[in-house]
């Protein structure tokens, strides 16, 4: 029989897991080779017909070149990116969206994937979001690129650390993600094509984790073609707030804005080309000379 010790009174020292946790093992990240990505058209500026929608251009300096090419365009299908040169992160991404053609993928053990047309060392992998409240965001939203008849090879190519940023659990699985349902809702209701552009806005003040400067908002840029026949283009812009210590990660609140396609590119430097001229915020501003935002928290706070 045991004897049992009456007088035993435990520290935490004393404690032991109820369960023994499992080793924690981070597997190698899948990469894609270049043979498995080669054919991939990528963004077409042409897809709103008429109004013709090219990439922005950003000087060469800041973007990581891709061998074989001199623009820095990677391309996937109906969705380019273009990787910054210094962030391990995409400068921008640009999606084509056809909701006359979108198809309804599942999503199921879709696995992350480094891109081999350029070095693993200039992408911020899984090592990033391993063990804190980081989600590995989309910036091409998985079902935008969803359409025809390769839109399963679309939402493989979704899935690749260059499409990739940290965004806080809360931040990437409400807001923004609201406002991309109401964008991808809308194309598909009225059968429309929209060309949409996303990406972070890179400061020198960012906190650095694990070796990556964390954007701290992002910004997101729609082209579209009313039902009427006239252009148009609208601009979103999203911040979370983060504290990095140590291993820690503390965020605060968060809001959406609707802004100036300006002031998106004041914030990031790209050249959006003509799209100011058809946004209202943008023309208002030009008018004015004062900052034009209007808070979303809804889809009837938009105005297009």
């Amino acid at each position: 029989m045991t004897t049992i010790d009456l007088h035993y009174r435990p520290r935490l020292v004393d404690l032991r897991p109820l369960v023994a946790p499992a080793p924690a093992l981070l597997a190698e990240a899948r990469t894609s080779s270049p043979a498995s990505l080669a054919g991939r058209e990528g963004y077409s500026a042409d897809h709103l017909g008429a109004f013709a929608v090219p990439l922005p251009t950003v000087p060469a300096d800041a973007v990581l070149p891709v061998a074989g090419r001199d623009d820095g365009r990677l391309d996937y299908t109906h969705f380019t990116v273009v990787m910054s040169r210094t962030r391990r992160l995409a400068l921008f991404t640009a999606a084509n969206l056809d909701g006359s053609a979108s198809v309804s993928v599942p999503r199921g053990g879709d696995p992350w994937a480094l891109d081999g047309r350029i070095p693993a060392e200039a992408q911020a992998g899984d090592a990033l979001y391993a063990d804190n409240d980081f989600d590995r965001g989309h910036l091409v939203r998985r079902e935008d690129p969803n359409w025809g008849p390769d839109a399963a090879t679309a939402n493989r190519d979704t899935f690749h650390f260059t499409n990739c940023a940290p965004q806080l659990s809360v931040f990437n699985q409400r807001t923004w993600l609201e406002l991309e349902d109401y964008i991808l809702a809308n194309t598909r209701r009225v059968r429309e094509r929209a060309s949409v552009f996303t990406g972070p806005v890179f400061r020198a003040d960012d906190p650095v984790y694990r070796g990556v400067a964390i954007p701290l908002a992002f910004w997101k840029v729609v082209a579209f073609v009313h039902d009427d026949g006239r252009p148009s283009a609208t601009a979103y812009l999203i911040a979370q707030e983060v504290d990095v210590d140590g291993m820690a990660l503390l965020f605060g609140a968060f809001r959406t804005y609707q802004r100036s396609i300006r002031s998106i590119a004041e914030m990031t430097g790209l050249d959006f080309g003509a799209l100011p001229d058809v946004d209202g915020f943008s023309n208002e501003e030009r008018a004015t000379g004062e900052t034009v935002r209007q808070r979303i928290t809804g889809a009837a706070d938009i105005r297009v």
